[in-house]
């Protein structure tokens, strides 16, 4: 008779147990690539619901820009939609819609790691190419790139302030209660790559360092530098540097405890947009933003896409209008959630963006 296999919560603690705390980093990876692989978390029957979910017309005016784009760049043939972390692959089928509605009909690429999400976006795109990573991708055309929400889902390295130094964050297993785990400083030094604005920081103050996202995003810079192309990246998020705390669980829709029960809520961190986009810069290509959400898709056309589809379906009038406020409202979406372009030196900038 077979045991029960061992929950993430238990291999984590024997990992502990035998080597000793774990970084922070190291544990946000564990926790999300066990929730993301075995669960679909989108929607009211999941855990947190993302702007395309919400209304059609977040998908559309995104795919309406990056065609804009396309024609005034010149219209180069074979150029390919890729989407990083597309969810069910609603924006996508939203955005490709569009797209298609003005001859415009690029293959769908999606970077991927999900075996549950690729069935979904299967169901929803049937002709779509799934990647493991970036490095994938092919090589031969232009990427019209769309990141909504990815970036704060990738692993960040924590550092925190303790007896005047900087350490590296660590996890390990809370003893006073089974299955979850709690945040120290551990014993290695951290002193490079302390920015100027955390001098003097107090104890128990704590830096965010996007490692996974940075690489993740060079990596697609130099893509879009070599093949031609453009980006639009939205998260929610801040331009750094900036101290803070911003590592955060979601379950049903509600705040959760990210050291209990990992890989049973989303964990995430808000987005350090000066960080990605000096990337991108790095890599010869020309960022514009990040600006509000609300402000970019008011600029792409949301009022008038909102009102245009009120008067097709009346019925669903209230409906409508309550989405656009959600995306739009600076107490909502509106200006936490941001957006950003990286755009290839010899193609032309996106709408959204003045």
């Amino acid at each position: 008779m077979s045991a029960e296999p061992l929950t993430l919560a238990e291999r984590l603690a024997r990992q502990i147990d035998a080597g000793g705390p774990i970084s922070v980093a190291h544990y946000m990876a564990e926790a999300n690539q066990h929730y993301y692989g075995t669960r679909d978390p989108l929607g009211t029957a999941g855990d947190f619901t993302t702007a395309p979910e919400i209304s059609q017309m977040f998908g559309e005016l995104i795919g309406l820009c990056l065609a804009d784009v396309w024609m005034r760049s010149g219209g180069r043939p074979h150029a390919l939609y890729v989407e990083l972390g597309p969810g069910r692959g609603t924006l996508a089928s939203d955005a490709l819609r569009a797209m298609g509605n003005i001859g415009f009909t690029p293959p769908p690429h999606f970077v991927e790691t999900s075996p549950t999400l690729r069935e979904r976006q299967r169901l929803a795109l049937p002709m779509v190419s799934h990647h493991e990573a970036v490095g994938t991708l092919p090589e031969n055309a232009p990427l019209l790139v769309v990141a909504n929400e990815f970036f704060d889902a990738l692993p960040v390295r924590q550092i925190v302030r303790s007896d005047a130094e900087w350490r590296e964050r660590v996890v390990r297993t809370d003893e006073a209660q089974p299955g979850r785990f709690e945040a120290m400083p551990g014993y290695r030094r951290v002193e490079s790559g302390i920015p100027a604005i955390a001098a003097d920081a107090p104890d128990g103050a704590i830096l965010e360092m996007p490692l996974a996202g940075t690489a993740i995003a060079l990596d697609l810079a130099q893509r879009i530098a070599r093949q031609g192309g453009a980006a639009i990246i939205i998260d929610y998020g801040y331009e750094g540097p900036a101290v803070g705390d911003t590592l955060q669980a979601v379950r049903g829709h509600q705040f959760a405890d990210p050291f209990q029960d990992p890989g049973e809520s989303d964990l995430t961190t808000h987005v350090d947009f000066t960080m990605i986009g000096n990337m991108a810069r790095q890599a010869g290509l020309r960022v514009l933003g990040p600006v509000g959400q609300g402000a970019f898709l008011r600029q792409l056309g949301i009022d008038a896409r909102a009102d245009q589809l009120a008067r097709t379906a009346p019925a669903r009038a209230a409906e409508v209008e309550a989405a656009r406020v959600r995306l739009t409202a600076d107490d909502a979406m509106g200006t936490l959630f941001k957006a950003m372009a990286w755009v290839h030196p010899e193609w032309a900038d996106p709408a959204g963006f003045e």
